[in-house]
């Protein structure tokens, strides 16, 4: 199998710039229009695809990224490994603004988006144990290494809904009792909606902030937050073109199971299944329907 690399570009990340036969693809779906066309192309011999997952300008909050159609999409394409880059905020002192953290645990708060591809009609339970791929997850962090950044490996994240930002009470809470290392908004539900897609899936969480819990930062400014992903945008383009040289061009199948996550996950018999349901599942679900 041919590695084809998908890139959800968050806060600051509209695009990607160096891939060969470069252009923006519009891929459609039955879970709705993904938030922006795909910039596919390939870099150092390695199929990619970069998705803005806000869209290019910006245009979608973090309740209404269309989180189900972007997962789709990377699918209908051909994509094996999923890398997503998100700002956020820091709980500790030694994860400081400008440092990236390669997240390996969630914590979901989130309550206004479609958490799944199944339901009614198609019923099935995979596990999120472990939500990310340590194989992709030690890419990102190499890649990161190689390209100067001073990174975190591993780290639990807090998704919250948005789209503010937390009250001090909310801080401390999962910081001191919560023992969380950072806190965004996107990668929920985006990372379970990876594993039902049988996708591998890594997080590179960009830190711009300490949250509001911080003695002497106090609470979260914009201005700061914005001048801080300007240079992070930047590195974060960076440890994405080193990933092609680290992960291949050829592509064994996923020694933690990512991408067999649906073997046995669904309950609904076949002849009960809903037809337009099984209809919408085609791609991320077609190996085992």
């Amino acid at each position: 199998m041919d590695t084809y690399i998908g890139v959800i570009g968050g806060s600051g990340i509209y695009d990607i710039d160096g891939l060969e036969q470069a252009e923006w693809t519009t891929v459609t779906g039955p879970w709705g229009a993904p938030s922006d066309q795909i910039l596919t192309g390939i870099y150092e011999g390695v199929k990619m695809a970069f998705l803005p997952r806000h869209g290019r300008g910006h245009v979608h909050s973090p309740s209404t990224v269309p989180y189900r159609a972007n997962i789709d999409a990377l699918k209908r394409l051909g994509v094996t490994d999923v890398i997503s880059v998100s700002a956020c905020g820091s709980f500790r002192e030694e994860m400081a603004p400008g440092d990236f953290v390669i997240v390996d645990q969630f914590i979901d708060r989130t309550f206004a988006r479609e958490k799944s591809f199944f339901g009614t009609g198609c019923v099935a339970h995979v596990s999120v144990a472990h939500p990310t791929c340590p194989r992709l997850s030690d890419a990102c962090y190499t890649a990161a290494k190689d390209a100067g950044i001073t990174v975190h490996k591993g780290g639990t994240y807090l998704a919250m809904e948005g789209p503010q930002f937390s009250s001090l009470a909310e801080s401390k809470l999962y910081r001191e009792n919560w023992d969380c290392d950072v806190i965004g908004m996107t990668n929920m539900p985006e990372a379970k909606l990876a594993r039902e897609a049988e996708l591998c899936y890594a997080s590179v969480a960009m830190i711009t902030d300490y949250d509001s819990w911080h003695p002497h930062h106090g609470e979260v400014d914009i201005s700061d937050i914005i001048a801080t992903l300007t240079g992070n945008a930047d590195k974060g383009r960076n440890l994405v073109k080193r990933l092609p040289a680290l992960l291949g061009a050829e592509r064994d199948a996923c020694p933690h199971g990512c991408d067999r996550a649906l073997e046995y996950a669904i309950l609904t018999a076949p002849d009960a299944r809903d037809p337009a349901v099984v209809a919408k599942l085609d791609a991320v679900a077609g190996r085992v329907l």
